[in-house]
C-alpha cells in the first residue's frame, strides 16, 4: 500500500531569522562576509546548562533543532531518528587533535573524543528524549542530507516507523572555513551574500546550520507539504543520462511541469553554477527557478535548508521575492523540485508537494 508522508514538524538554525517559526522570515541577512553564521537560540531552554557547557556548537544545534521539530509536531518520540551530516563535528575533533599535539599523545581526555564521532549529534537528540529507536547518521558528502529522508521513506514505507526524525547538521570553524577556502571552496574576498548568484567567481561564501523535520503517516493538525520522493546518483557517464535520470524521476511521480518549481544550488562558483544552468537549459526552459543558498551559505547539508524553504513556501503558497531567480511563478504552486549536485559527481533530487 502506497503511503503518503507529512512534514509535520520543523525545526531550523540557520543564519536568517528561522527558528521557531513557522512564517517565513520577513527580512533577509544582507551583509558583506566570507561565512554566515548560524544565529543561535538560546541552547538553556533545550539543555541543562551542567551538560551545556560540554556541547560544541553542532551538538548545540542539533538538539535544539531535534527537539523543535518534534514539539512543531506535537511529537514526543519518534520511531526513528536518522541524521546526515557532511563534516560531522569538527570543533570536538580539532579540539581532540590539538590536545594530542600539545600533550604529546599523554594525559588526554575522552569528553573531545568521544564527542566528535558523526553520530554524535543523532545520540545526544535521542539521550535528551529517552528515544532507544533506530538511529543511523549518513556522512555522504553533499548528499548526507538526501540520504537521510531516503532511509526516513524507507523506513515509513516498509512499515518499520511511521514517525521519523530526520535531519542534517554541519558547523564552521576558523580551521574549517582555512582550509575549505585553500581548496577553492570558499571565497577569500567578501561578498554581499544577496548577490552572490550573481557575483561569479571561484568558491562560494561558507555557511552552516541544523534542520530536522518529523516526516509522519498522520498530517497532524498542521501540515506543511509531502515528502514525494527524493533519490541520488553518482558519476553519471554524460549529459543524457543525467537528464534522462531526472525525466524519468518526474514522470515516476507524475508531476504536472506547469506546477513545478525548481530549487537549485546555485552557490555564485563559476564551474558549480554551469552544471546547473547545463541541466535548467535543457530540461527546464520554462519552469521558475528559485536559489536558496545566498540565504544559507554552502556547506555540505545546505539542501536541508532548501527542504525548509521549499515546504514552507508550498505551506503558506508565498514565494519571497528574494529566492526567485527567473521566470514567473504561478500560484497555486503544487510541487518544488530540490535540484543539488557536487564537482559534477554527486547529484541529488528531493521532490515536495502541496498538501
Amino acid at each position: 500500500m502506497q503511503k503518503t508522508i507529512y512534514i509535520t514538524g520543523a525545526g531550523v538554525i540557520s543564519a536568517q531569522e528561522t527558528f521557531g517559526h513557522r512564517n517565513l522570515p520577513t527580512a533577509w541577512r544582507n551583509e558583506e562576509t566570507l561565512q554566515l553564521r548560524a544565529i543561535d537560540p538560546n541552547y538553556k531552554d533545550f539543555v541543562p546548562a551542567d551538560m551545556l557547557r560540554r556541547m560544541s556548537h553542532i551538538i548545540k544545534m542539533g538538539v535544539a533543532a531535534g527537539k523543535t521539530a518534534l514539539k512543531d509536531a506535537q511529537i514526543e518520540m519518534p520511531d526513528a531518528i536518522i541524521t546526515g551530516t557532511g563534516l560531522g563535528c569538527v570543533e570536538d575533533t580539532e579540539k581532540f587533535l590539538g590536545t594530542i599535539i600539545r600533550n604529546k599523545e599523554e594525559f588526554l581526555t575522552p569528553t573531545s573524543f568521544i564527542q566528535s564521532t558523526h553520530n554524535t549529534v543523532g545520540g545526544q537528540i535521542a539521550l535528551g528524549i529517552k528515544c532507544h529507536n533506530y538511529n543511523f547518521t549518513y556522512v555522504h558528502r553533499n548528499v548526507s542530507f538526501e540520504m537521510a529522508l531516503i532511509d526516513a521513506i524507507q523506513q515509513i514505507k516498509s512499515g518499520n516507523a511511521e514517525i521519523v526524525l530526520a535531519g542534517a547538521a554541519d558547523e564552521i570553524t576558523p580551521n574549517s572555513l582555512a582550509i575549505l577556502q585553500r581548496l577553492g571552496y570558499y571565497r577569500t574576498k567578501p561578498v554581499l551574500n544577496m548577490n552572490l548568484i550573481n557575483a561569479k567567481n571561484r568558491g562560494s561564501i561558507a555557511g552552516e546550520g541544523a534542520a530536522f523535520f518529523t516526516l509522519s503517516t498522520n498530517p497532524g493538525s498542521s501540515p506543511y507539504a509531502l515528502l514525494t520522493a527524493s533519490d541520488t546518483l553518482f558519476n553519471p557517464p554524460d549529459p543524457t543520462y543525467l537528464h534522462r535520470w531526472i525525466s524519468t524521476f518526474l514522470e515516476k511521480h507524475a508531476v504536472d511541469p506547469k506546477t513545478l518549481a525548481l530549487l537549485t544550488g546555485h552557490n555564485g562558483d563559476v564551474a558549480n553554477d554551469a552544471v546547473y544552468d547545463e541541466i535548467l537549459k535543457d530540461n527546464f526552459t520554462d519552469h521558475p527557478i528559485l536559489h536558496y543558498k545566498h540565504l544559507c551559505g554552502e556547506f555540505f547539508t545546505a539542501p536541508s535548508f532548501a527542504f525548509w524553504l521549499a515546504a514552507s513556501v508550498l505551506s503558506r503558497q508565498v514565494i519571497p521575492d528574494a529566492i526567485v531567480s527567473a521566470g514567473k511563478v504561478n500560484l497555486p504552486l503544487n510541487h518544488i523540485l530540490i535540484l543539488n549536485h557536487f564537482n559534477r559527481k554527486n547529484f541529488a533530487l528531493t521532490l515536495l508537494s502541496q498538501c
